[in-house]
């Protein structure tokens, strides 16, 4: 049974100031939890239903697992519909950009990406072809907002993201920096290579000025009818596609 400390704890985990305090994040669904349990993150505790408790029998002794009922459980969740289980992970310790190494392959870089579901999307996206980092202007939305969480499936477990100023990083970049240009050269003719960091921009505004100065290479994503753009979350995607169909030419 959860005491009212406890539920007000982990509702106060639903914001990103207290996620940042305690240093936790929420993931929620059978399949997120387990990822997470199985990567390099640190599952702090887990709280699940009845129903749930088989399929964690192999769970790590180090985590604290919780019996609820499915009403607390209702309590603490932050899905209309909740999924049976819910795990506090730990924040990764080391969250700066200039930690992360761009030779040999090739980085997502997200110039004020402000939708959950978008980013959710593209760390998925990110995760299905093979990328192993993304690294985000200090305004993008928050990787462990649980929306953001939710959308990514389980891929944010085995993902690196880093926060911080992305015009000063592009500035003394050791790899192309492509970027997503309405004006630019064809997607479907530019080499890649085989490194460089990719920078998708804002959803309403595209790439902000301070980072369009340092892209080397402009890239457009040709289209025949007459939508304005593309959702970046898409945009992503295609990038991602050519990048590997390019390296396996």
């Amino acid at each position: 049974m959860l005491s009212k400390s406890q539920i007000s704890f982990i509702k106060s985990l639903h914001q990103k100031k207290f996620r940042k305090e305690h240093r936790l994040f929420i993931v929620e669904g059978i399949k997120s939890v387990t990822e997470f349990i199985h990567s390099d993150y640190l599952v702090n505790s887990v709280y699940c239903t009845e129903n749930v408790m088989p399929k964690l029998a192999k769970l790590p002794q180090k985590i604290k697992l919780n019996q609820i009922t499915s009403t607390e459980l209702g309590k603490i969740s932050t899905l209309t519909t909740p999924q049976n289980i819910l795990a506090l992970v730990e924040l990764p310790d080391d969250n700066e950009i200039e930690t992360l190494s761009f030779k040999k392959r090739f980085t997502l870089a997200l110039d004020g990406v402000q939708d959950p579901g978008n980013l959710g999307t593209i760390i998925r996206t990110a995760d299905w072809f093979g990328l192993e980092q993304i690294i985000c202007s200090e305004d993008c939305v928050e990787a462990y907002n649980p929306k953001v969480v939710q959308a990514t499936m389980g891929s944010l477990s085995r993902m690196k993201i880093r926060y911080g100023d992305l015009s000063s990083l592009l500035k003394y970049s050791d790899v192309p920096v492509f970027g997503a240009m309405l004006n630019g050269t064809s997607i479907t003719t530019i080499d890649f290579g085989t490194e460089g960091i990719i920078v998708l921009g804002n959803e309403g505004n595209g790439v902000s000025e301070a980072v369009a100065n340092k892209i080397s290479h402009r890239v457009t994503i040709p289209g025949l009818g007459k939508a304005e753009s593309l959702n970046v979350a898409v945009s992503a995607s295609l990038f991602c596609y050519e990048l590997k169909r390019n390296i396996l030419k």
